[in-house]
């Protein structure tokens, strides 16, 4: 290889549940970045303002400072504009899929990319970008919740309507992640009317 040709980056995705401490792996890596004096930027999906739109923060009340957006360029621009080498994205499954190009471009000028998402929906369909995202992925960790039911390891997010399990797939909706709307659950205790077409998602969570 030439001593000329920059070398590339690499993308770790970390994916799972609600509940399955995605965002706190997120923040823990990119703080071994910064004690390591690497140059990081974060960054989180604007939606996302469960608790400060100025932080990526999890359940468990863990924060960092992010640059909230939903446009992929912006953040392309940021990251190119202040020379940043390692990048940590959170809530990536909200991103519309011009956020895998982004990516794409990061990790091929030289960048570490580390991003954070659920995996599926809650009626356990595949999210957005994230089926792309972890097929090119470099590393990926699928990380699992408890389910409150029977306290198996928990794959699924499930919605709640009046504390129950909602039966409902139908329209787009956006539902906060608070911890009265959804829980965790295993594949055996997960309700939900199924779709037939399973490989589209118009379904937004947090």
């Amino acid at each position: 290889m030439s001593q000329n040709k920059m070398k590339k980056g690499s993308l770790e995705v970390i994916c799972g549940p609600m509940f399955s401490g995605k965002s706190e792996e997120l923040i823990r890596r990119l703080r071994r970045a910064e004690i390591a004096k690497q140059n990081v930027a974060v960054f989180k999906h604007a939606i996302d303002d469960r608790y400060n739109i100025e932080n990526v923060t999890s359940h468990n009340g863990t924060k960092l400072p992010a640059h909230a957006t939903d446009n992929g360029s912006h953040l392309l621009a940021k990251v190119q504009s202040e020379n940043y080498t390692v990048v940590g994205i959170d809530e990536v499954q909200f991103y519309t899929h011009d956020i895998i190009s982004t990516i794409c471009t990061l990790v091929e000028n030289g960048a570490r990319v580390i991003i954070a998402g659920l995996d599926m929906d809650y009626r356990g369909v595949p999210f957005g970008p994230m089926p792309t995202l972890l097929a090119i992925a470099d590393s990926v960790a699928k990380l699992k919740a408890i389910c409150t039911e029977c306290g198996a390891d928990a794959h699924f997010s499930q919605l709640l309507e009046n504390n129950k399990p909602t039966s409902t797939n139908s329209g787009p909706l956006i539902v906060a992640a608070a911890s009265d709307k959804f829980t965790a659950r295993c594949r055996e205790c997960h309700h939900i009317e199924k779709q037939s077409d399973s490989t589209q998602s118009n379904q937004s969570q947090t």
